[in-house]
């Protein structure tokens, strides 16, 4: 059973971006080595639905920021070590015969230059492996036990191997005689290509837990643990965006009993913010990763759709009403296909009129919290829903984000409260913003 996410969630949550520096994916990507990035990225790409394997890596990640280890490779190393492993022309494979005069002669006059791109690839390969030897022999605590273990000796195992243990033997990397990398280039290019490029792999695997550790350590974030599927445990305390200065942080539990949150509270109070923050949290979780809040255990879910920057869709002629219409089918139809989903809503059907709007949000909402398996928030501005809910459904915690007013100035606390909230201050900011009296001077003007 996959995660099952798509585009919109993605892009609802900011786990990608143009920019790195505000995106989730962008503020963990502080790998050394481009495999590592790419690795990274596979990972966020596909969250884990196995509450097994995601305990796994979340305690191989915390080893890491526990015994604050550093990763031990020069990145300059592995560019060259792809870019030889990738030519696997035959006509290239190197031999101890050729070592002769022209060949020396080519070297010292500096035209040998595909030469002397197969022996930088091998100097960097042996090296890598020399240093992951000396990386496995010290690292602390790596016996019966250790999380790292299995990945530890996945990488013993092929550097002491018949094949490639010679390479450790060689005490300088940068200066291997013309015969040895021949002997090496045999071995290394065509050989074991695909055993060394299982253990590059391992080792951008490597660079990101030793990364994901570092920012966590920094960041303080906690690993959450992952429960089996329809355990009914969802709980988050001290949840905050990963991405904003100074958050406010809150907490949440979700069970059988009140598996539905509406929310409610005025413009700029904070709602889209804590939804997207249960989302992100709700993402890296699965991931096995680290996340923005204090402490976290759930069940894990099969998968997650919100509905939180909606776009119109020009192309196909969609008013952004049917855009959220279609939204809605769509999800409807993935309920029906998965067990446990996490479903995320802001504004139902804002795009259309007030009477509509809360007609159509009654009935969704009603007919999605029949279905006690999955997870919903569903946010409003219509609180007459709200109330006309809490008489229909008995397994819905209604929740609000509050405005306290100073005179005619809005505070928003960003901290959640039960209830249903009666804020409206929409007039009040158009009102503090001097529109209305924007407006009245240009008509006495044109007057």
């Amino acid at each position: 059973m996959i995660f099952r996410i798509d585009k919109q969630t993605t892009d609802d949550l900011g786990i990608f971006g143009k920019n790195n520096d505000r995106s989730v994916y962008g503020i963990f990507n502080k790998t050394i080595t481009n495999g590592g990035s790419q690795v990274l990225e596979e990972m966020f790409r596909f969250p884990l639905s196995d509450d097994e394997k995601i305990n796994e890596r979340g305690q191989i990640i915390r080893f890491f920021q526990e015994k604050e280890i550093a990763f031990p490779f020069k990145s300059e190393l592995f560019d060259p070590a792809e870019s030889y492993l990738s030519n696997t022309d035959n006509r290239t494979r190197l031999s101890a015969y050729q070592d002769n005069l022209e060949r020396k002669f080519r070297s010292a006059i500096g035209s040998d230059t595909e030469y002397k791109q197969i022996a930088r690839g091998v100097a960097s390969i042996v090296e890598i492996l020399c240093v992951l030897d000396d990386f496995l022999e010290n690292i602390p605590d790596l016996g019966p036990g250790c999380p790292y273990l299995t990945q530890a000796s996945a990488m013993r195992d092929i550097i002491y191997s018949d094949a490639l243990k010679s390479c450790l033997q060689e005490n300088n990397p940068t200066k291997i005689t013309y015969a040895r990398t021949a002997g090496f280039d045999q071995i290394l290019r065509f050989n074991c290509r695909d055993t060394v490029k299982q253990l590059l792999n391992l080792i951008y695997q490597l660079d990101v837990f030793i990364a994901v550790a570092k920012y966590s350590l920094e960041r303080n974030f906690t690993y959450a643990e992952a429960m089996p599927e329809g355990a009914g445990v969802f709980e988050i305390e001290g949840l905050y965006h990963p991405l904003l200065k100074n958050a406010v942080s809150n907490s949440i539990k979700v069970d059988h009993k009140s598996n539905m949150i509406f929310l409610t509270g005025a413009n700029m109070a904070g709602k889209s913010t804590f939804m997207k923050s249960f989302g992100i949290a709700v993402y890296l979780a699965h991931m096995g990763f680290p996340v923005p809040a204090a402490g976290m255990k759930f069940s894990v879910l099969n998968g997650m759709y919100t509905t939180i920057n909606l776009p119109d869709n020009i192309n196909k002629g969609y008013s952004h009403f049917y855009a959220e219409v279609v939204r809605v089918r769509k999800v409807a139809e993935s309920i029906g296909n998965s067990k446990n989903l996490l479903v995320i809503f802001d504004e139902l059907f804002r795009g259309t009129n007030v009477k509509d709007a809360y007609d159509a949000t009654v009935a969704v909402t009603e007919a999605f919290a029949a279905n006690k398996n999955c997870i919903f928030i569903i946010s409003t501005h219509i609180i007459e829903a709200g109330e006309t809910l809490k008489e229909r459904c008995d397994n819905i915690n209604f929740i609000n984000l509050p405005t306290i007013m100073d005179g005619n100035v809005p505070e928003y606390t960003y901290r959640i409260e039960k209830g249903i909230t009666s804020d409206r201050h929409g007039m009040i900011i158009v009102k503090n913003e001097g529109i209305l009296d924007i407006l009245n001077k240009d008509e006495e003007i044109s007057n």
